[in-house]
């Protein structure tokens, strides 16, 4: 089967695309804020950023609707802010706060907002897409218009549950499209060096019967144009979609790696792919003034600067929440 290279569509509105730009802006200086916040010691453990990746995050929930879900990996900040999670609450979590996204007690690596359709942000490779196919299947059991998106790296290509989970979708014709977003490094593994595809995930795809779909991740443009037709294509009944995303995480794979492993010439290559000074060109050659993405970009920098110190503020969670939300029944006094 072919694979299908897919393009930025010739014209897109300026309104979606300024809210992309928006959004991609949004990510990366709440990635950068975070950076800074860890090492001043106030992210407690480690985080893994998104840095380098916003045009996935940006293009493919720009495409779905309030009701649809999000699954994604622990490099789930970005994806959680793109659906419209404030950030105060996420800077919270980072730090532990009471006032955090889910009481302080989630961190970095379990982002949950089901409000706005954020099904949680998984630490263990692979594990979220059986659980976006369970989704994808109550949708189709109570006859919903809603689809299951989920997000994974070039690594969990090669787990058990990704193959599980595709076959899974396929033959029950699921209203879920899983997104690869191939990095080309698992952790400290170049992917290529053990994977007996090019493409781990779209050279995969016939194996199920289904498209082979490769799209350029740091393009905003390509990734929502893809992203449309592959939610409303699972929205209309016609089953599940595999997409694999071409993209480039700037930094090491989580805050405690330097990335030092990586090729100086390859770093500096993709540098020049960097998705926001693209996508700013882009904007600027459709005719966008400057001055508007200049407010666009200080609209964020106080949005940024205010979620900080609300963030900051938060109370250290208290011992009255560590029993809360374990149980279904509200705690565990009576089993005492």
């Amino acid at each position: 089967m072919a694979t299908k290279e897919a393009k930025a569509p010739a014209t897109l509105d300026l309104e979606t695309r300024l809210h992309m730009y928006r959004t991609q802006v949004a990510l990366r200086q709440f990635e950068t804020r975070a950076y800074d916040l860890f090492l001043e010691n106030y992210v407690k453990g480690t985080s893994h950023l998104s840095i380098g990746q916003e045009a996935i995050a940006a293009g493919v929930a720009e495409a779905m609707r309030p009701t649809d879900w999000t699954f994604a990996t622990y490099r789930g900040h970005a994806h959680t802010l793109a659906r419209g999670v404030p950030m105060t609450p996420v800077f919270a979590e980072l730090m532990g706060r009471a006032n955090g996204l889910m009481a302080g007690k989630g961190g970095s690596m379990h982002l949950t907002s089901v409000e706005h359709g954020v099904m949680g942000s998984y630490a263990i490779i692979g594990a979220h897409l059986p659980i976006a196919c369970g989704a994808a299947w109550s949708a189709q059991y109570r006859g919903t218009d809603q689809v299951a998106v989920c997000f994974f790296g070039d690594g969990t290509t090669n787990i058990g549950a990704f193959h599980e989970a595709l076959n899974f979708a396929v033959i029950w014709s699921l209203p879920v499209v899983f997104w690869c977003e191939n990095n080309l490094w698992m952790e400290y593994t170049r992917t290529s060096e053990v994977t007996a595809v090019v493409n781990p995930a779209a050279d995969r795809a016939s194996a199920y019967g289904l498209e082979s779909i490769i799209v350029d991740g740091n393009d905003a443009d390509a990734v929502y144009q893809v992203a449309c037709d592959a939610v409303e294509l699972a929205r209309a009944g016609g089953g599940p979609s595999l997409i694999e995303a071409k993209t480039y995480r700037h930094g090491g794979h989580s805050r405690a790696d330097p990335g030092k492993y990586r090729p100086d010439e390859e770093i500096a290559e993709w540098m020049q792919r960097d998705p926001l000074p693209l996508y700013r060109t882009r904007l600027l050659e459709a005719g966008v003034a400057e001055e508007e993405l200049a407010a666009i970009d200080e609209s964020v920098r106080l949005e940024v600067e205010l979620a900080t110190e609300e963030a900051k503020a938060g109370p250290i969670p208290g011992e009255d929440l560590l029993l809360k939300d374990v149980w279904a029944d509200g705690g565990a006094a009576w089993r005492n």
